[in-house]
């Protein structure tokens, strides 16, 4: 389990700690298998970087991000968990003198169609089976949106159900290495004008716990 915080999988450490063996840090045998918690830090960078030194030392079944995620509808309830099937970096790229942004797939520099992308987007090729969880759309971002200006621009670049700071990270890393995953994320606000009274964040990481401890 990949997370880019502690306490987005806090209820699961916990939950581990009580019902499992602790064999190593963070490792855990519980129900005759081997249940590993990789905390990152925020971001693509410390995504990347925490994986590729995991992925180069040890060998995993499957690999399941949790977290957090903004919403860019309001259809999506706040404290609803979803499973990203398909991600893409939302802004690598450059800005161009009358203010539009040019993605690196459109200036030439990667593929559209290079491995491991598909039309500049990153599918999970075999998402795991969840009834009653919606598979969306993800858009990762170094910054997140809070300006109606710029949540405009970037719904109308990249249509997308779902912002985080990882995603496309995590999905890049398994697909370049073999290892199969999925990503979910429990909706903590909705990307709109910044507004932290607006977020049900303790919501969304009791019921995101809920669903990974179900999956244990």
């Amino acid at each position: 389990f990949v997370a880019a915080t502690e306490f987005e999988i806090l209820p699961l450490q916990n939950h581990l700690l009580a019902n499992g063996e602790t064999i190593a840090p963070n490792v855990f045998s519980i129900h005759g298998r081997i249940v590993a918690l990789l905390v990152t830090g925020v971001g693509q960078a410390h995504t990347a970087y925490a994986l590729g030194r995991v992925f180069a030392t040890g060998t995993y079944d499957l690999v399941i991000n949790a977290g957090v995620a903004g919403a860019f509808s309001p259809d999506f309830r706040l404290g609803e968990v979803v499973q990203v099937v398909t991600e893409r970096f939302a802004d690598l790229g450059v800005e161009e003198r009358d203010g539009h942004f040019t993605d690196m797939w459109e200036l030439g520099l990667i593929g559209h169609n290079q491995p491991p992308y598909q039309l500049g987007w990153l599918e999970n090729p075999a998402p795991i089976d969840l009834p009653n969880i919606s598979n969306v759309r993800g858009l990762t971002v170094n910054t997140v949106h809070g300006e109606a200006k710029s949540i405009a621009k970037i719904r109308q670049k990249y249509p997308a159900d779902i912002e985080t700071m990882e995603g496309a990270a995590l999905f890049f890393a398994c697909l370049t290495s073999g290892v199969p995953f999925a990503q979910l994320r429990a909706v903590s606000n909705h990307v709109e004008p910044r507004n932290r009274d607006n977020w049900q964040l303790g919501l969304a990481i009791e019921n995101l716990n809920k669903v990974l401890i179900s999956l244990i």
